[in-house]
């Protein structure tokens, strides 16, 4: 999809790889971008409509929605990472809360909008979510069960004309990696790597160096391979109620 004259909205957009995509959106042409921020910032650009939105808050979410009267593009980026140790199952509750029902939420309440609009869905994800990085394991967990609902959300969504994707973000310069001494991408590469792949058409966009290094092995993997097949049980009847 060329996003040129279309209608964004990306959660998250208060920093970091958010803030970045709203930015990248512009420079390509986006007729508007609705940035879902939790304290609301204003934009010089007017194109820019920021939008009071904790994905957390059925209340926010549904506010939101009676702000956005068409869209072509969701981008569910808000996430949080926690460094823990799996003692506390707290924690992967407050990773769950944000990274996989978020996500769901804010994706079922604009659903109608992106059905209207023959529209896009993605999804940011991680390769922690393809392999677990230990030292925020909730993280991890949080961002595989995404990956998981990702997969689900492309197969129920294909015959309605919505086209769902999976982003993989290798390490990127925010302050959830500001502590690893290694190799980041910046923000502004994985923004227009994501985009990028959206104008490729890629189900699964792999945005920075580091996920470009893994790419060809999960497009022709064996879990790649699964879902494809799974994908064709899904009966008519529930991708007409999808």
């Amino acid at each position: 999809m060329d996003i040129a004259n279309k209608t964004v909205l990306i959660t998250g957009a208060n920093r970091g790889i958010g803030q970045a995509l709203v930015e990248e959106a512009l420079k390509r042409g986006a007729k508007r971008v609705y940035a879902g921020m939790r304290t609301l910032v204003p934009h010089s650009d007017k194109r820019v409509i920021p939008l009071k939105l904790d994905v957390t808050s059925a209340e926010q979410i549904q506010r939101s929605l009676g702000q956005v009267d068409a869209l072509d593009v969701l981008i569910n980026n808000a996430g949080i990472a926690i460094y823990d140790d799996l003692s506390n199952p707290e924690v992967i509750s407050q990773h769950l809360a944000v990274n996989l029902f978020g996500v769901v939420n804010v994706t079922q309440a604009f659903l109608p909008l992106l059905k209207r609009s023959k529209g896009a869905i993605v999804n940011s994800l991680s390769l922690a979510g393809l392999a677990p990085l230990p030292v925020i394991p909730g993280y991890s967990i949080s961002k595989a069960a995404a990956a998981n609902m990702t997969q689900s959300l492309r197969a129920l969504l294909r015959a309605k004309g919505v086209t769902v994707h999976a982003v993989f973000i290798g390490p990127t310069d925010t302050d959830m990696n500001r502590g690893f001494d290694i190799p980041k991408a910046t923000t502004e590469t994985t923004a227009r790597g994501i985009f990028a792949g959206l104008a490729n058409g890629e189900e699964d966009i792999f945005p920075d160096p580091a996920s470009q290094g893994i790419a060809e092995g999960w497009r022709n993997g064996v879990a790649k391979g699964m879902e494809q097949q799974f994908a064709a049980f899904v009966p008519a009847s529930a991708a007409d109620a999808a």
